[in-house]
């Protein structure tokens, strides 16, 4: 049975103060057990958050990483820092890192790679931007950009790749995918895993939505066949709005 998982990812959101209280709310619910829940604060926040969740099953992830070792990568930060840490999980691909950083597959792939060399979990990001779906390009887009990023990986290393779906234009706008929109997409990227590498490992890869979940939709989208999760922004700075979202499956 593959994982479901919601994973909260902060951005740029939560100085010291602000996380010890939003982890404070977070801790006093009970978590069930069959989710994987996680949280993905900014990089300055890793090891607070990593010590203040030490007794506690919610997992740490960072929101970012480089694929070099080290050197002149002034404000970087590398797979072993990560590690030095505690953290043993890395969002990559986030449409925010592609458009507002250029982030491009070739470097994705790089950066996947050093990842997975430095056995960390990846939480892969990928998805259209509006022009994409009114154009009908939006399969051929979502197929390159996993191509070009993972599918030169064995398919042993793929216990360590979690996807996250993310329709560019319902981030932050308010506007979310209907949950047969995120199911027709998941289903075409659990076929392209399948077509890639076999049923078997189709099968067993979580592929999460992210765009616009609430508590409000949470439930009626996680019911889809092939959703497993959610990579929630917004709605993961309230602890309340989070937890029922962890709760909706």
């Amino acid at each position: 049975m593959r994982k479901q998982i919601v994973a909260g990812n902060w951005k740029m959101n939560n100085n010291t103060l602000e996380t010890e209280a939003l982890i404070e709310r977070l801790i006093q619910h009970t978590l069930p057990e069959e989710v994987q829940v996680m949280v993905a604060p900014a990089f300055t926040q890793l090891s607070q958050t990593v010590n203040l969740l030490k007794q506690q099953p919610i997992m740490v992830a960072a929101q970012n990483m480089n694929a070099a070792d080290s050197g002149a990568h002034t404000g970087e930060i590398s797979a072993s820092m990560l590690k030095g840490v505690g953290v043993h999980t890395v969002i990559l691909g986030h449409s925010e890192r592609r458009s507002l950083y250029g982030e491009t597959d070739r470097l994705l792939q790089a950066k996947v790679s050093k990842a997975i060399a430095e056995e960390l979990d990846v939480i892969f990001c990928f998805g259209e931007e509006l022009h994409h779906r009114k154009e009908n390009k939006h399969f051929d887009l979502v197929k390159e950009q996993l191509s070009s990023a993972l599918f030169n990986l064995p398919k042993a290393t793929w216990i360590q790749i979690v996807l996250a779906y993310e329709p560019v234009w319902a981030i932050g706008t308010g506007e979310t995918a209907s949950p047969e929109q995120a199911q027709e997409m998941h289903a075409f990227i659990r076929q392209l895993i399948e077509d890639q590498y076999d049923a078997n490992l189709a099968n067993q890869v979580a592929i999460l939505y992210g765009g616009s979940v609430k508590p409000s939709n949470a439930k009626e989208i996680f019911s889809m066949q092939d959703v497993d999760g959610g990579l929630i922004g917004g709605a993961s700075l309230n602890a309340e709005d989070f937890m029922a979202i962890v709760n909706a499956f």
